[in-house]
């Protein structure tokens, strides 16, 4: 099992990624409520405000999983978050999701932010690989995770339903030996 207690603050060009505060609510509620975020993520669902608040006010206390607030370093405002979580035993990975909120979108935040955390992840732990599943409607995504080292392994097919269509969601991994091969080429 990974530890994650210890919640790490993460400095880079554009992004700071830190534990989530308590003046964060706002800024995380207007990214979650974002109508791009929540077709993106495939939420459909009303956000309830108190569970929210409940949610976001314990996600430092979880050794299980890595949760971080992304922080916009030009303006000092959050503008999404970055998740490690979900360990899979079996193949001692984890699973990666990030959402960027509507203040932070088209400067690179997404993509710096998350390089900053897969290379946190197998600077810290012993992890085999990170996987993630993106819906096939979120080509910007699915670029910066490719571009990161990220490969495709397989498909769900009509994974979500939106707007009477199924749509798949694609699953990507990064392994440890892609990374390190792509640090080694790219110092």
């Amino acid at each position: 099992m990974i530890d994650f207690s210890k919640k790490p603050r993460i400095i880079g060009e554009k992004v700071i990624l830190r534990p989530f505060q308590k003046g964060d609510l706002p800024y995380i509620e207007e990214c979650i409520n974002d109508p791009e975020v929540q077709k993106l993520t495939g939420s459909t669902s009303p956000i309830n405000k108190e569970k929210l608040k409940e949610w976001y006010s314990t996600r430092n206390e979880q050794p299980d999983r890595l949760d971080l607030a992304i922080v916009d370093r030009s303006q000092g405002v959050l503008v999404g978050e970055s998740v490690i979580n979900l360990y899979d035993e079996g193949s001692h990975s984890m699973n990666f999701r990030t959402l960027i909120g509507p203040g932070g979108r088209d400067r690179g935040l997404g993509t710096e932010a998350t390089g900053l955390i897969i290379d946190y992840v197998f600077q810290h732990t012993d992890l085999h690989e990170l996987t993630l599943s993106v819906f096939e409607f979120n080509p910007r995504a699915r670029k910066v995770y490719e571009r990161l080292g990220f490969v495709e392994y397989s498909i769900d097919q009509d994974d979500l339903e939106f707007e009477g269509e199924g749509i798949d969601s694609i699953n990507m991994k990064l392994t440890r030996q892609a990374w390190k091969d792509r640090n080694t080429e790219n110092p």
